[in-house]
């Protein structure tokens, strides 16, 4: 296969030669252990702390010690779920998370529920929003947690985080958001979002894998849930990952210097992919269509009468990367809960894909998906007794 056509960038990101490049002294020359008093190590905290106070400064977080290196955003929802809601001793109490969460926050709730603590997952509405009056109705007394994620990795939906995090302070709760699709992608900023944490990805801006963070707002009681050496201020135990830190650091200053050019050119990307799509396609939908905050970098589709499956492997054989429903799911054949939670049937969940698009996408990249996915689906469908009972039901009316 000679060439790929990548269009899976909420699934992860190349990384940027630039931040190679400032990843490689610290894998090479500048090894020390960033915990030892020698000059190789004191080299290396000092290049820990430069890359702490740069990731703070783009979050706008009011102290570089609020920023908590990471293995990344699995680690960090992890650790705020838990962390936060079993603070200062708590064995007990109410926890609210969106019905949509990545797996990374649901299942650290679902644990939570198991040892002590009530969870709600609040659902969004059709329009892939969680609303600020539905959180306040879910809202009780002994609230003590509230974990909405910033931007929804399968539908792109920007959620009103300041809102949400007013209505949880209001009622006496911390307020986490899931950031890994939306930092560097949008404007972030702690203190007029109202977070009191919030989970990144390096991978999801060009950066290594195997590297995120945790902000943490000064005051804020979490209890540690990496044990051990007492890095990270006792609140992240574990050997720092120095390379990963400069590299996470130079690829959100990458995401920050270009942000302005950069948002526009992917929002007319996906605007060409959409209207190629729907306008090629009948019976295909934009999942969330009516919510004007949404990534610039993502479109979700149903195409009725078809599996994502089989046209995703179809596609694949032709060199383009897409997913349906999210990456990290990719192996079960259960329809996409984010889907189900805006009120998708299950028979047309199925037939979702995901296309994300990033630095390196282009205009070609999106035509030649478009022209390739046109006789894909036109094949699949000839051969669904599905489509053809979805067809005469749209025809009848």
């Amino acid at each position: 296969m000679d060439h790929i056509v990548y269009l899976d960038y909420a699934a992860t990101t190349p990384v940027d030669e630039r931040v190679l490049d400032a990843m490689m002294p610290f894998l090479r020359e500048r090894y020390g252990n960033a915990n030892s008093l020698y000059a190789l190590g004191r080299d290396a905290y000092k290049a820990m702390e430069d890359a702490r106070e740069r990731v703070a400064a783009s979050i706008g977080a009011s102290h570089p010690g609020e920023v908590i290196f990471t293995s990344g955003g699995t680690e960090s929802d992890n650790t705020a779920l838990i962390g936060l809601a079993t603070g200062g001793g708590r064995s007990s109490g109410h926890v609210i998370v969106s019905a949509f969460e990545h797996h990374a926050v649901l299942e650290p709730a679902e644990w939570l529920s198991k040892h002590g603590f009530d969870v709600t997952e609040l659902g969004p509405r059709p329009d892939g929003l969680i609303h600020a009056e539905d959180l306040k109705a879910a809202m009780r007394e002994d609230t003590v947690l509230v974990s909405v994620m910033h931007g929804n990795n399968e539908i792109g939906t920007i959620q009103p985080i300041r809102e949400l995090a007013d209505v949880a302070h209001a009622g006496g709760a911390l307020f986490h958001t899931d950031a890994a699709q939306t930092l560097g992608k949008v404007d972030f900023d702690v203190d007029e979002l109202g977070v009191d944490a919030a989970s990144f990805s390096s991978h999801k801006i060009y950066g290594p894998k195997g590297f995120g963070a945790l902000y943490l707002r000064k005051g804020t009681r979490m209890a540690p849930y990496m044990m051990g050496g007492g890095q990270e201020s006792r609140r992240r135990s574990g050997t720092q990952n120095t390379a990963g830190a400069a590299g996470f650091a130079k690829a959100l200053e990458i995401m920050d210097a270009e942000r302005a050019a950069e948002t526009p050119r992917l929002t007319a990307l996906r605007d060409r992919l959409v209207e190629g799509v729907l306008g090629r396609l009948e019976l295909t939908s934009l999942n969330a269509a009516e919510t004007d905050t949404r990534l610039p970098h993502i479109a979700n589709f149903i195409i009725k009468g078809v599996e994502g499956e089989a046209m995703l492997l179809h596609l694949d054989a032709k060199g383009i990367a897409i997913s349906t429903g999210s990456a990290c799911s990719s192996g079960s054949l259960k329809p996409s809960h984010v889907l189900l939670a805006i009120g998708c049937p299950q028979e047309f969940a199925h037939g979702s894909l995901r296309v994300s698009l990033g630095r390196y996408t282009t205009e070609e990249d999106i035509d030649f998906f478009v022209e390739s996915l046109v006789p894909v689906v036109e094949r699949l469908r000839s051969m669904s007794p599905l489509y053809a009972k979805i067809k005469a039901a749209h025809e009848a009316g």
